[in-house]
């Protein structure tokens, strides 16, 4: 009894306080919570568990079978604040938070309020409420006008203007403009993912002295027009696509032997500026951009179907196991692409109910599959194999039927060479067999084995030499009768091999390739209850968002009468790249300064939503975004504007002033230090010790298991029992390509991709890596066997070019990895460093090591094993792995 009065006593002295607080209402801070936690249960989809409705204010006054669940100004007899705070409710999840229950308690306090009178009943026009219409991510893009700040004149630049105007508001300001060895570093590796050789080091740091905003742009011009920049920047895109060379979704992995296409159309399309309207435009839709059927294909077709490999990238098991599960799963993790990628939502999240957290219905998520269903069609499922596009034309059939014509000739008489010497053989065994015997030999022998008689059968057995004879067995003869003719019809086989190299060879594209369709044929979209596949429910019309309906149209033709196909893919993709949707500009700008800056103004790229972070600068992001797209949707004009601003060229140096004002840098007074990523970490290994091949596009470069088990770059020499058999295959060099060219299998990430956060695409896409700082990547840099292979590159290196003196060697070294010279006490430290390792090697000779070559016949040089072990250490330093 005490208890109850002193926490009545206690829920009145708080009512009373919260007279003067602010007003909580309903539909802004009690309804989201209860619609992440309660309306599952309580309202959603039909259920009313207790028959309680919980999703407006007045069903919960009205209560349930236990009565008025909600006592307005009396939080004591709260049935509902009750459950809650002794977490009998959510039932089956995790208690409330702290702040949650206490928000829910004012509220009652308060007299259990709304904002405004609420709907008679909910219908789809009330599925939302104002303060979920009023999300920033969902009002249309408007560009502001660029801010005045102290010292205006200083911030010509759009970008600093909008930047400095927040750092006013903390009495923050730029840090100094970075030196120009930081300069053409940065720059170097956001652009191109490479480092800067000394030569443009040097070239660089003169030009700046002379005039560095000429410079910085000439620079920034350079790095654009490099054919290293497509490999960059498609890497991101891939990222975002889920791009992949096996299919996944299962143990077998099958690998995708033409999926590398999309990999090399998206590295061109950055390459040449292709407006990224346009390049959205043909993923989504460029098999409707063509005519069908899609055969004899110009290039420019060839080129709008190859895009749709964007389409085919998610997981996809029914190569392996084609079951409902396995389609439906794929089609699913194609939803979460396309919404991380063009919305940056959470829309997955919606496929078994309404979204917990952001005004996304359960019937918007199938809408938005209803546009692709036609070209997954799960009434007539493709496996990956059954979808493949022939790029072979009717002119190219044509001619290899001739060919085939031709090799068939060779092999008749390869043919009837092959009989003549069976018939000489035979005659010559037969020769040796009693005569009483031989025609009935002769007979079994020439009897077709199905056909042959039990008597046949043991004549022939008791007679092996003729039983045996084969075309395949005629090598056995030829020693006896001194012969050649295994060696002719090897011969006669390899012509007509050649013969048919000439061929043209059959090339597909993986695509997505809607098939036409009468209108009756079109398979329906069915919205599943709770996401479950065997429950299908109402059928929905394809279409966006319901919460953009204020904005835009958002119903999606269902049939064009222009195309053969539904053309709903193709009116979806117009309608994104209108130029008014509020999402998909913001998202695309944000991922390029994510990669510029380390850090989204948008740090949630992949959730715009409730549970993302909200915009550090939302002013600078509409200006952005807007800017985009008034500039022909070209991303080359947006590096332009990032890297051209006071906010990108500024130092990283940290000062204490700045720390405690903003110690997550989110004002940008300085710039982000940055970590290269996993390709490239090994892509930078690879151009500082002159091995990297440069060459673009093609099949991807094969990975495999050595003896060790270990995942290494390399041709598969396993025997058909998946036995390893010792084999080098050569790789000519291709083993040092670019890392962006390293066949992406699912299941076999090299070790230095999974060490530095690569993702392997186990999950549908990867809108933002993961930065993580683990002892396994030191023990790799330390250990790895390719690490040591790229330090003895690097060594013979730099004793090739700085010739026989170790000062010069180490000068060169540093210069190559750091992009700058040694300190005297660097120099004097790594000198002495040297010399004791040569000094070792000397006595403890060792040969060079190799991941994927055969092993060395004699011990390696000591000096060079000893620059090696200098190079080693540069390579794993934190300056080397950093871009400040």
């Amino acid at each position: 009894m005490l208890r109850l009065l002193v926490l009545f006593f206690g829920l009145t002295a708080a009512s009373a306080s919260l007279g003067a607080e602010t007003l909580i209402t309903f539909e802004k801070d009690v309804r989201p919570i209860l619609k992440a936690q309660c309306f599952h249960c309580h309202g959603e989809d039909g259920e009313l568990k207790g028959g309680l409705d919980v999703r407006l204010a007045r069903s919960i006054l009205n209560g349930g079978k236990s009565g008025a669940a909600v006592v307005p100004g009396n939080a004591l007899e709260s049935h509902l604040l009750k459950l809650v705070r002794e977490g009998e409710m959510p039932k089956g999840k995790a208690k409330l938070k702290a702040s949650q229950i206490e928000t829910i308690e004012r509220w009652i306090a308060q007299g259990a309020k709304t904002a405004r009178p609420e709907p008679e009943k909910l219908g789809a026009e009330h599925a939302f409420t104002d303060e979920e219409r009023a999300w920033w991510a969902f009002q249309s893009i408007q560009k502001p006008v660029k801010p005045t700040v102290k010292g205006s004149a200083r911030f010509n630049h759009p970008i600093d203007a909008f930047v400095a105007a927040k750092q006013e508001e903390k009495a923050l300001s730029f840090s100094p403009v970075a030196d120009p060895v930081t300069l053409i570093r940065r720059a170097t590796f956001d652009l191109t993912g490479l480092p800067p050789t000394p030569a443009e080091v040097e070239a660089f740091e003169a030009a700046y002295l002379r005039d560095g905003h000429s410079a910085m742009q000439n620079l920034i011009e350079r790095l654009l027009a490099s054919p290293a920049y497509g490999e960059r920047w498609g890497r991101h895109w891939l990222d975002i696509a889920g791009y992949a060379d096996s299919d996944g979704y299962t143990d077998k992995d099958l690998e995708r032997k033409y999926a590398y296409k999309y990999r090399d159309y998206v590295i061109k399309a950055w390459n040449s500026d292709k407006p990224f309207d346009a390049f959205i435009r043909e993923q989504l839709a460029g098999d409707e951009m063509v005519p069908q059927p899609h055969k004899n294909l110009s290039a420019d077709a060839i080129e709008k179907i190859t895009a749709t490999g964007f389409l085919r990238m998610a997981a996809d098991g029914t190569g392996a196991m084609n079951d409902k599960i396995a389609q439906n799963s794929t089609i699913a993790d194609t939803i979460k692409i396309i919404s991380t990628a063009f919305y940056g939502m959470t829309i997955g999240c919606a496929q078994c109910h309404d979204h917990r957290y952001d005004p996304i219905t359960q019937e918007d998520y199938y809408r938005l599959r209803a546009v692709f269903e036609p070209g997954f069609d799960t009434k007539s499922w493709r496996t990956p194999a059954g979808r493949l596009v022939s790029l072979l034309t009717d002119a190219d059939r044509a001619k290899g039927a001739v060919i085939e014509a031709e090799a068939k000739k060779l092999d008749t008489a390869r043919f009837a060479k092959q009989e003549e010497f069976i018939t000489e053989v035979l005659e010559k065994e037969l020769a040796k067999v009693d005569e009483k015997d031989r025609e009935a030999l002769r007979k079994a022998y020439r009897t077709v084995a199905k056909d042959r008689k039990p008597e046949q059968v043991t004549l022939l057995k008791a007679n092996p030499k003729v039983n045996q004879l084969s075309a395949g067995s005629l090598y056995l003869y030829d020693s006896t009768y001194k012969t050649k003719h295994a060696d002719t019809l090897k011969k006669m086989t390899e012509e007509a091999a050649s013969v048919r190299a000439k061929k043209p060879r059959e090339e597909f594209l993986h695509a997505f390739d809607e098939q036409p369709k009468k209108p009756e044929a079109i398979p329906a979209t069915f919205l599943f209850h709770r996401g479950d596949i065997e429950q299908p429910k109402q059928a929905v019309k394809p279409g966006d968002l319901t919460i953009l309906a204020g904005l835009r149209q958002v119903e999606v033709p269902e049939k064009s009468s222009a195309l053969p196909t539904t053309g709903r893919r193709l009116a979806f993709a117009k309608s994104l790249t209108d130029g008014k949707h509020p999402l998909l500009a913001r998202v695309l700008a944000n991922q390029v300064w994510m990669r510029h800056f380390g850090k989204g103004l948008v740090n949630s790229p992949g959730d715009f939503g409730q549970l993302g972070e909200r915009p550090s600068h939302p002013e600078l992001l509409d200006w952005l975004a807007a800017e985009f797209m008034e500039s022909g949707w070209s991303m080359k004009q947006l590096h332009r504007l990032m890297m051209t601003s006071q906010t990108y060229q500024q130092s990283s140096r940290r000062e204490s002033e700045r720390e405690r004002i903003d110690p997550d840098n989110r004002l940008l007074s300085r710039m982000n230090v940055v970590r290269l990523e996993a390709e490239t970490l090994r892509d930078s290994l690879l151009a500082v010790s002159g091995r990297l091949m440069q060459k673009i596009g093609g099949e991807p470069v094969p990975v495999t298991y050595n003896e060790q088990g270990q995942i290494i770059i390399g041709i598969d020499t396993r025997d058909t029992a998946g036995r390893q058999t010792g084999k080098l295959a050569p790789m000519h060099g291709l083993d040092y390509r670019r890392s962006i060219y390293i066949q992406a299998r699912r299941s076999m990430p090299l070790e230095v991709f999974a060490a530095f956060d690569a993702p392997a695409m186990t999950e549908a896409n990867c809108a933002a890596r993961p930065v993580t700082t683990v002892s396994p990547q030191s023990l790799l840099l330390m250990n790895n066997l390719y690490m040591r292979e790229h330090a003895q590159d690097l060594a013979q290196r730099v004793m090739r070019e700085a010739g026989t003196d170790l000062e010069e060697q180490v000068k060169l070294a540093w210069r190559l990895c750091y992009a700058r010279s040694p300190s005297l006490a660097d120099l004097d430290a790594a000198v002495e460093f040297v010399q004791a390792q040569v000094v070792h090697y000397k006595a403890h000779p060792t040969k060079l090591e190799h991941v994927n070559a055969p092993a060395e016949k004699s011990d390696a040089a000591p000096d060079l094993l000893g620059l090696a072990a200098l190079c080693h250490a540069l390579m794993s330093a934190n300056e080397f792995l950093y871009v400040d």
